[in-house]
């Protein structure tokens, strides 16, 4: 079963990368974002949950979203694999994810990651937000919060995975279909 953690900052590329990656691949997409708006509209416990602290402004904490993930991995027990998308955000996470796929005999295979500079992300971003009508594109002191955010963060999660020996990193800056070419070499290889 092929795991993979596409990992990367805001406008790195991981919406138009991890579309091409299901396809090729047949993985199951796991966003965070869309699994707590499914559950919320499905009214789940872990939904009713997620809602209610939402509604008061609160994140929803680790074990929610794992909650909501390890559904997911139950009801796909014979898919190709999964792609994590917007998660681990965090090393607690990631080690979360990682007793949670233990639990079923399973581990992330590779974590790779869109590396690209601050100033490309925020104009990438705020021509994304021209575009996408998105309110969190459009101001670029937000974006450059939002990329900060992310290093001092999310970034630490490439460690963890690193010292697992399973980081790659690529240069996320390019043609999307030469990006594509080097993150399938790194799944064959």
């Amino acid at each position: 079963m092929l795991n993979l953690v596409l990992f990367g900052p805001p406008g790195a590329g991981k919406g138009t990368q991890s579309a091409k990656i299901i396809e090729k691949y047949g993985l199951i997409h796991l966003s965070t974002g869309d699994l707590l708006r499914a559950e919320i509209q499905a009214n789940t416990p872990l939904g009713l949950e997620a809602k209610k602290l939402m509604d008061q402004g609160i994140l929803v904490p680790d074990s929610v979203v794992i909650g909501m993930i390890e559904n997911k991995l139950n009801e796909n027990k014979s898919a190709n694999g999964f792609i994590f998308d917007g998660f681990p955000r965090t090393v607690a996470q990631a080690n979360a994810l990682d007793v949670l796929l233990s639990g079923h005999h399973l581990s992330i295979t590779q974590m790779i990651a869109l590396q690209v500079g601050d100033e490309e992300l925020t104009q990438r971003l705020l021509s994304r937000g021209k575009s996408s009508g998105r309110p969190d594109d459009q101001n670029e002191e937000l974006i450059r919060k939002r990329v900060q955010e992310y290093n001092e963060k999310t970034a630490p999660v490439a460690t963890h995975y690193a010292d697992q020996g399973k980081f790659q990193g690529i240069n996320g800056v390019g043609e999307i279909e030469e990006i594509f070419e080097q993150i399938v070499a790194i799944i064959e290889s």
